[in-house]
């Protein structure tokens, strides 16, 4: 149907003063919203694309600014260093967030990315340390929100991992929030408030998880991809919501339902200023893992979210208004192959047992230094942390940098490609290649002594399964897309990776961007800006 021309040109002045006018200063628009799917590679948009709904990801597809070739450029593919890169528009050379979890030579054992002895747990009884986003050596986006529009900014992050709702939610964000692993009820850190909100003590108190146990998953067919049945996990006591219902897509109707109250009891878009909304979606992570990216399942997984994401933007079509929002849509990092599958393709894929490859390194450094011990402490494959106290008993004289060529030639002889050490990194000792800049790229100061083992494509560091964290196209390769008036519609090829995220936001905000964000304005997909009919001061037009 042709909408008469009046309403058409008046449709046409309003979003060219919209677009003249965006500002986060005077809230237009109203509210950010970034969409950060864990683990969702960027081929399953064009894999499932006619199997799509109309409301779900064809409204980034169709009616977006969507970038086909949006890469990673590091070697660290991890759930922590991916959200720090999306929302410092920097990558871990310059946000500091190595891994998932590294070792600290100070307290002499393994530590998260956001763990903060400084703060406690809110809302759960259990012990322990808070988290924080103290490991971050930038600012990020919401950051800079909150320093341009004097704290007026909103700024909230959502998930079901810690690290994917600390990070995004910058240093001042307003609250992160994230699940207790065994009961699924809504938790954060006293970083951000001594105590949770009263609609989010009422959500947990609603018992709002127990509806999406013991029930079934089925596609469209009718087929059966999943249960929420209870059971036994691996250390055979009763396995807890994230594992059981994180592993369906029931967890993603679930972080929506509570980004819904979120929207409506924070009054997120009803301010004098632009507000961020950071919603990262875990369940297609804790399942990809187990079934890889070609199994019915995480089509079935790919489906059910462009439903629930269908239904979200409905949300906000009602609450908000699509004219006052702006969205965007991307990925921590993708997955590899499962190596039985692959393998029926004759790929060189493996399953390997990294805790006999380490065991392996280990004594092939005993050997070298005719002392035995655990020199390789963990390994988080391919990157190795080290045991400084074991070097240290072979000689003083031992530098870091002798200590981390020697376990990298063991690792290299126990089957790894090859290898970049921390003090090479440091000392930017990497070849002008691109695989060189993807190292370069992944170094941090944080984790004392370690090495980066170069992989062997299509080799993984699980028995079972599959599994992420190379420089390889499987796992860099993620969406990247942008939704609202600022945004030219189209498909574009262009090169692009997930640094320019926060940066091309800031811009259309008219805010900095992250201090030390490195991306760039993806400038061609950006509507043209709007010249005003009014003479300029000498007369002329």
């Amino acid at each position: 149907m042709r909408l008469p021309r009046s309403l058409s040109i008046a449709l046409l002045l309003l979003c060219s003063v919209t677009l003249a006018s965006a500002s986060a200063y005077n809230a237009r628009p109203k509210l950010v919203v970034v969409i950060v799917i864990d683990q969702f590679r960027a081929d399953y948009l064009e894999r499932y694309r006619d199997q799509f709904g109309d409301g779900g990801f064809r409204v980034f597809l169709d009616r977006g600014a969507y970038f086909t070739d949006c890469n990673y450029d590091y070697a660290n593919t991890r759930t922590a260093p991916g959200h720090a890169t999306l929302f410092t528009g920097s990558y871990t050379s310059v946000h500091g967030i190595v891994a998932n979890e590294w070792w600290d030579p100070q307290k002499k054992k393994m530590v998260t990315s956001v763990e903060d002895d400084t703060t406690k747990l809110v809302g759960i009884g259990k012990t322990g340390p808070g988290a924080s986003p103290h490991n971050l050596l930038s600012d990020t986006l919401g950051d800079e929100l909150k320093l341009a529009t004097g704290g007026k900014a909103r700024v909230f992050a959502v998930s079901l991992k810690d690290r994917a709702a600390v990070l995004p939610a910058g240093f001042s964000g307003d609250a992160a929030y994230w699940i207790d692993p065994k009961s699924g009820d809504w938790i954060t850190s006293t970083y951000y408030r001594p105590d949770l909100p009263g609609w989010v003590r009422n959500f947990n108190g609603g018992h709002r998880a127990e509806k999406f146990w013991n029930r079934e998953w089925k596609d469209s067919d009718g087929n059966t991809l999943g249960s929420t049945a209870p059971r036994n996990g691996k250390d055979g006591s009763p396995a807890g919501f994230y594992e059981v219902v994180g592993s369906t897509p029931f967890a993603n109707d679930y972080q929506f339902e509570f980004a819904k109250e979120l929207v409506l009891y924070e009054k997120l878009g009803a301010g004098s200023a632009t507000d961020l909304l950071v919603i990262s979606l875990s369940a297609n992570d804790i399942l990809g893992h187990q079934v890889g990216p070609d199994s019915p399942q995480m089509r079935g997984m790919a489906l059910e979210l462009d439903r629930s994401l269908a239904d979200f933007f409905d949300f906000l079509r009602h609450q908000i208004g699509m004219a006052n929002v702006w969205m965007a849509l991307s990925a921590d990092h993708g997955i590899a192959p499962l190596p039985e599958f692959a393998k029926t393709l004759r790929l060189p894929a493996a399953n390997l047992d990294v805790k006999a490859l380490r065991e392996k390194i280990n004594s092939l450094l005993s050997k070298k230094f005719a002392k035995k011990a655990d020199y390789v402490l963990d390994l988080d494959y391919p990157l190795a942390w080290l045991n400084q106290d074991a070097f240290a008993g072979i000689s003083a004289a031992l530098t870091e940098s002798d200590a981390e060529a020697d376990a990298g030639e063991a690792m290299k002889q126990a089957g790894l490609a090859g290898y970049f050490t921390k003090s090479q990194l440091e000392r930017r000792e990497v070849p002008a290649t691109e695989s060189g800049r993807r190292y370069d790229h992944s170094y941090s100061p944080e984790g004392g002594w370690y090495v980066f083992g170069i992989p062997n494509p299509f080799q993984v560091g699980v028995t079972r399964g599959t599994d992420h964290a190379t420089p390889f196209s499987y796992d860099t390769h993620v969406p990247l897309a942008f939704y609202g008036l600022a945004f030219q519609p189209g498909i574009y090829r262009t090169h692009a990776e997930p640094i320019d995220l926060a940066v091309t936001l800031a811009s259309l905000l008219g805010i900095n961007p992250p201090a030390q964000a490195t991306g760039r304005v993806l400038t061609e997909a950006l509507q043209p800006p709007h010249r005003s009919a009014t003479p300029s001061i000498g007369g002329t037009q």
